[in-house]
């Protein structure tokens, strides 16, 4: 055994060998801000079209062209999600997280300056790029430092405090957007996303690189001891002595590109049931996220929002009771469970009662707030740390393009049948990705080279 191969086993043993969140519980802050501008974004451009289309001055028959502004969002997440994660892989965690916050905050300030579509098209572009990088490289790093027995628990920590982003913007879209749709509200809702970012960005600077990637790709063991230490001691103080690190066998970098590593047994198995999972979710949540505030019949703007904004009640409650199970259960068995809640939620939601909008919007909600960090995790814990970030990235972003597409079909199937059969389609969607899930890896309270093995 070379001394690099034995360097690399000793490290991972000592972060494998920590049972508790060995950092600052303010860097899970720091990272719930960033994941807090995710969420509010993902919302917002839904809460923002009405009033664009009528200051746009777009027709009902060419309503179609800002809803492709929806989608070339979504196609900006999946070509940042792959850029940048393939970026991280060879050059760091944390050098591209900085990277994805900065393209946010850009992208969010440019929505607010647009005049028109082809405007707001390309910044929404610009934003996807750094959103759907910063999805990616989130659930990378903070599984990267999470102890095995506990890392669905703390990812699902950072979510609570973004999705709280989520569950707070309809109210913010009440405030700001009158029911004339009249007036800049919807600009000062794509500043505030921007004031987010900035903050979060900054905030940023405080993180630390990850020892794992530090020794098995820069080869850097000096930069990961001085992180371990920092880690070991602040372990020590809440548990007292560490158990013995146990080196356990691991694959040496090699030079070649990270994503190579994923058409290989059996990462070539898992991308293929990870991207079929994640596109079929991602139809239905860009849907419901992007249109449906516009295709509620028979409901002004302002009731829609309304109906949305007691309904994302649901966002936080649903990652609440994940903290409560993460890590009890199988992780895929989890992700169908909260698949199940999505189509009840989404079955009820389509019958386009009053009572009925407002109990659906709630369970739907709650089944966002449930699947996205457990399935994010899963996602991340599937690859190996060599191309974890570029796995998550092909995954996800590939991923993206059923949410191009469900923004894009939802409104046709509810113009050609009707609003029932456009949410009972999506509500079948989301439950095909639960059962997808359950073909792939078992990998809760595991480390991470097992579940990459």
């Amino acid at each position: 055994m070379d001394s690099d191969e034995t360097k690399i086993r000793e490290v991972i043993a000592r972060v494998n060998r920590i049972p508790t969140w060995s950092l600052p519980y303010f860097y899970l802050a720091i990272i719930g801000i960033g994941y807090f501008f995710t969420f509010y974004d993902i919302s917002d451009i839904g809460f923002a079209m009405p009033a664009i289309a009528v200051q746009f001055n777009i027709s009902s028959s060419s309503f179609i062209y800002l809803f492709l502004a929806l989608s070339v969002g979504l196609i900006g997440y999946a070509i940042g999600s792959y850029l940048i994660g393939s970026l991280a892989d060879i050059t760091g965690r944390y050098r591209s997280m900085i990277l994805t916050m900065g393209l946010t905050a850009l992208g969010s300030f440019g929505d607010a300056l647009s005049v028109n579509v082809a405007m707001l098209t390309v910044f929404r572009f610009i934003t996807g790029i750094g959103l759907g990088a910063d999805l990616n490289l989130v659930s990378s790093y903070v599984s990267e430092f999470a102890p095995p027995k506990v890392r669905g628990r703390i990812t699902v920590y950072t979510f609570l405090i973004g999705i709280l982003g989520q569950s707070v913007t309809p109210f913010i879209a009440l405030l700001l957007i009158p029911a004339s749709d009249i007036g800049p509200g919807w600009r000062y809702l794509f500043v505030i996303g921007g004031i987010i970012a900035v903050i979060a960005l900054a905030l940023r600077f405080e993180l630390p690189e990850s020892p794992r990637w530090l020794v098995q790709r820069k080869k850097n063991y000096a930069k990961a001891e001085e992180v371990l230490e920092r880690m070991e001691k602040t372990a020590k103080k809440k548990v007292g002595e560490l158990p013995e690190p146990v080196p356990s066998e691991v694959e040496i970098y090699k030079d070649r590109f990270p994503t190579l590593y994923l058409f290989r047994k059996p990462y070539s198995i898992r991308l293929t049931i990870l991207v079929v999972m994640w596109f079929f979710w991602y139809i239905g949540n860009y849907a419901f996220l992007g249109d449906a505030a516009t295709l509620i019949p028979h409901s002004s703007v302002s009731s829609s929002i309304i109906y949305l904004a007691v309904g994302a009640i649901g966002y936080p409650v649903g990652a609440v009771i994940m903290i409560a199970t993460a890590d009890k259960f199988e992780r895929k068995f989890v992700i169908l469970a909260d698949t199940i809640v999505w189509f009840i939620g989404m079955f009820i939601f389509s019958l386009a009662t009053r009572d009925a909008l407002f109990v659906g919007a709630f369970l739907v909600s709650m089944a966002l707030g449930m699947y996205l960090q457990v399935a994010y995790t899963y996602t991340a814990e599937s690859y190996p740390t060599r191309a974890r970030s570029s796995g998550f990235a092909l995954t996800d972003g590939i991923g993206h393009g059923g949410g191009a597409l469900g923004a894009i079909l939802l409104p046709i199937l509810v113009t050609t049948y009707s609003f029932g059969f456009g949410f009972k389609f999506i509500a079948v969607t989301g439950l095909i990705a639960g059962l997808i899930a359950l073909l792939g890896p078992s990998s809760s309270r595991k480390s991470l080279e097992e579940v990459s093995s």
